[in-house]
């Protein structure tokens, strides 16, 4: 009955039928729709939440690990733009007058800096187990002990005669201890008759006197080359005697010949002679190679030399350079490295240096 009524209503009313359907439409529509839009931001969120993308994750070929500026900005934060370490600048590019100005102050420096041979400190035995000597000094000599504690002053131009005794030195008769340091006022002081650069050390062993003269290497080989050969000869000769009493002098100097001394001064070692015998020849020879020395392996070798091929034969058994070859080989053309190739084979030329920092 109640189903019948509402058909009957229905019919009557047309319109609101209608309506009703056209409610029931757009309501399936809504509905739709909003399930649609549920499922597809259910869909978007799950990866992020599950984890994280594989293109962030570390792996042994993956480029951000590779030593690169890319690969460190991919994978490293940067530091804040505030505390960033500012990048170094270029440097200028130096014009040439300040390139030309740059080697001029270099040269001037190399110029005024002090021979690398000035720096080893040599003790050659001047007199060596004698009754006394003359020591004196053009301006004054400082008497000192072992420890350099001053004794007394000697006068400038006077001479004093120095003997051992039974409780040390006497000079001039005044009881001084077995060891004293003679440092002169200027630049030399006189043994006997000859003048020496440095300083003189005088010692009383078993009864006998000892001088020893403590002097740099560059001064030391300025009167030994002078006194070996002549400063005449030609340049690369000279250059070749200067390297040889080089590599032969600090031989001694590594192994001395005593706790007293290292070398002595006569033909038995190399003839030293104080500043008597000085040229500038010779003492520029001695400069132009300053350091140098005869190498083997890193060695120095005791480059033993003579003044002819048959005393070398005779004396080294052939081992060590003839002066005068030396300077029959200058006078064709060789220079001081192949005369010293030329005569100490297998070996070369090394050189000490000075570091400056």
């Amino acid at each position: 009955m109640m189903k019948s009524q509402i058909v009957q209503f229905l019919k009557r009313n047309p319109l609101l039928l209608l309506l009703c359907l056209a409610a029931l439409q757009l309501a399936g529509v809504l509905l739709f729709l909003n399930r649609q839009s549920a499922s597809s931001i259910a869909n978007q969120s799950v990866p992020s939440v599950a984890s994280p993308s594989p293109s962030i994750s570390p792996s042994p070929t993956a480029p951000v690990l590779r030593p690169s500026p890319p690969a460190k900005t991919a994978t490293k934060s940067s530091p804040p733009a505030a505390t960033r370490p500012a990048s170094p600048q270029p440097k200028p590019s130096l014009t040439a007058e300040q390139q030309a100005m740059n080697q001029q102050y270099k040269a001037s420096f190399s110029s005024s800096a002090v021979s690398v041979d000035s720096l080893i400190e040599m003790r050659v035995a001047i007199a060596e187990g004698v009754p006394s000597v003359t020591v004196g000094g053009a301006g004054g000599l400082q008497l000192m002990d072992q420890n350099r504690n001053g004794i007394t002053a000697l006068q400038a131009g006077a001479s004093y005669t120095a003997q051992p005794n039974a409780s040390g030195i006497t000079l001039n008769g005044t009881q001084l201890p077995a060891i004293v340091l003679l440092e002169p006022a200027g630049d030399t002081f006189n043994l006997g008759d000859r003048t020496y650069r440095g300083r003189l050390l005088l010692v009383n062993d078993g009864g006998k006197l000892w001088a020893v003269n403590l002097v740099n290497l560059r001064s030391y080989l300025h009167s030994v080359v002078a006194s070996e050969v002549s400063p005449s000869w030609a340049p690369e000769a000279l250059k070749a005697q200067a390297v040889a009493a080089r590599s032969y002098a600090l031989t001694y100097y590594f192994k001395p010949m005593s706790s007293l001394f290292q070398l002595g001064a006569t033909e038995y070692y190399q003839v030293y002679s104080g500043i008597d015998r000085e040229a500038p020849e010779t003492s520029k020879a001695v400069d132009d190679t300053a350091g140098e020395f005869v190498s083997y392996r890193g060695g120095i070798v005791e480059s033993l030399y003579a003044a002819s091929d048959d005393i070398v034969a005779e004396a080294f058994q052939g081992r060590g350079m003839s002066q005068l070859g030396a300077l029959n080989l200058a006078e064709q053309g060789y220079s001081y490295l192949q005369i010293l190739a030329t005569y100490y084979p297998s070996t070369g030329v090394s050189r000490f240096v000075t570091d400056y920092q």
